[in-house]
């Protein structure tokens, strides 16, 4: 049975996993095996797949197995801050999904699995501080999605579909080359406005915003449908090493995503 190695050559054994086993503040089993220098999947924890949450971030993993389905009654998966270039097919099979982070590690667009758009009950999604530089326009089936990050990354534009998606309340995309010429400037002012994006029913405005906010949205749609300008890719070097320069910020952001009451 394969191991996970952890500090000093200790090993993930399923003993050592269960003990890891935590119970939330709303009666969710938490499997937290963050910070234990884990370089490869444990198998030995495909037997604990009943539990609600897991937590292998801030380790060394590269791969994440096709087995990850396996976790069913998974609601709340946290990635962030490993090596992971590649994302399994099978993660689309996770259908409880609420939460996913997968923030600073090395995926890119090619590495993003399609069947990411099948997690239809999800509502936060952080791909931050990754070699992304195209968000795939799939994304725009999650139509469960509050809270989106994609910080960090490669991006000189945003799709329409993930624009349009109708639950967006918050959407990250600070420190992407987003093209700076001066004809663009009215292109870089809608990219800002949607990272401070929240939406209201049209039921909840009066004649005349209702017609205010559509015209804005018909611009703001023309405007990201228009081709930008090649930017130049910056090179971010702090990337080589994921989990000595995690944003600090990140464990506040998961924690408080944590605490958000989703609906069953």
């Amino acid at each position: 049975m394969a191991k996970g190695k952890g500090p000093k050559g200790k090993k993930i054994t399923l003993k050592v996993a269960k003990n890891c086993i935590k119970v939330t503040f709303d009666g969710r089993k938490r499997l937290d095996l963050s910070k234990m220098g884990i370089t490869t999947f444990p198998k030995c924890i495909l037997k604990l797949n009943d539990v609600d949450e897991l937590d292998m971030s801030r380790n060394m993993i590269k791969k994440i197995p096709d087995s990850i389905n396996k976790f069913q009654n998974l609601r709340w998966l946290d990635l962030h801050s490993n090596f992971i270039e590649k994302l399994p097919d099978t993660i689309g099979e996770l259908a409880s999904l609420h939460y996913l982070n997968l923030c600073n590690n090395k995926l890119t667009t090619n590495t993003l699995p399609v069947e990411l758009k099948e997690l239809k009950n999800l509502r936060v999604l952080n791909l931050g501080l990754n070699h992304i530089d195209n968000i795939p326009t799939t994304l725009g089936q999650l139509k469960e999605l509050h809270e989106m990050g994609a910080f960090d990354n490669l991006l000189t534009t945003i799709p329409t579909s993930i624009a349009k998606l109708p639950k967006l309340k918050k959407l990250n995309v600070k420190r992407n080359p987003f093209p700076q010429e001066d004809d663009s400037a009215e292109f870089i002012d809608s990219i800002k406005r949607l990272e401070s994006l929240y939406l209201v029913e049209a039921k909840d405005l009066c004649g005349p915003c209702l017609k205010k906010c559509q015209d804005a949205r018909d611009k703001l749609n023309k405007i990201k449908s228009m081709a930008p300008a090649q930017a130049r890719k910056p090179n971010f070097i702090n990337l080589i090493n994921p989990n000595s320069t995690a944003k600090e910020s990140q464990e506040e952001w998961r924690m408080s995503q944590s605490l958000l009451e989703l609906p069953s």
